[in-house]
């Protein structure tokens, strides 16, 4: 007779899909859903299923959404002149609770990695170059994160807004306010040094 399904084995193993979980912390989870929170396992499997059915990209910036058009991207009162380029939705959430950036966005969805095989086509350069070219974009703010692929794709990114003759920015990292520079790491310290820029009168 064959083994019957064990569906405790397959929610532990299905858990593992999850970043930075491991055996023994899918088992955990598994455990706690059975034991102390079907209901809640319930909601979230309904969640879950719902999420993974109805979220797409905007057609527009390409962050995650249930409509053509995500919310930054239909309010009619967001700058489109200012276009801030950034490698993932965390960084858009990011950027829109710690500043008062009032601009649109685009999200690559990574940054370019030929290991990984993500290249200009995979982070929508094609949907980038069309909305520069429309106009409407003044300055494109690049929000790349400061590792060597994030600067890569800097690069690459005011590329495309030279010749789209598109003003190109690119957010200042450093030393962290507040820190002292005997604790920062030597990277961040070296590019804090050589991006010195003159201090007003």
């Amino acid at each position: 007779m064959a083994d019957q399904p064990n569906l405790l084995a397959d929610l532990i193993e299905a858990l593992r899909c999850l970043p930075g979980v491991g055996a023994k912390s899918a088992q955990r989870m598994a455990f706690h859903l059975l034991e102390r929170d079907r209901e809640g396992g319930v909601h979230l499997a309904q969640t879950l299923q719902a999420a993974m059915q109805r979220i797409g990209h905007c057609k527009s910036c390409r962050n995650f959404s249930e409509a053509d058009a995500c919310a930054i991207c239909a309010n009619a009162s967001r700058d489109a002149s200012l276009l801030c380029v950034v490698e993932t939705p965390a960084d858009l959430l990011a950027i829109e609770q710690a500043t008062g950036y009032r601009g649109r966005y685009f999200v690559l969805m990574g940054r370019l990695s030929p290991l990984d095989g993500l290249g200009p086509h995979e982070l929508g350069a094609e949907l980038l170059t069309r909305r520069l070219a429309q106009g409407e974009v003044r300055e494109m703010v690049i929000a790349t994160n400061p590792t060597v692929e994030g600067e890569a794709t800097a690069h690459w990114l005011g590329q495309l807004a030279h010749a789209a003759n598109v003003r190109a920015t690119r957010l200042a990292h450093g030393v962290p306010l507040g820190g002292e520079l005997e604790y920062v790491d030597r990277g961040t310290l070296a590019h804090a040094f050589g991006s010195r820029h003159a201090l007003d009168d």
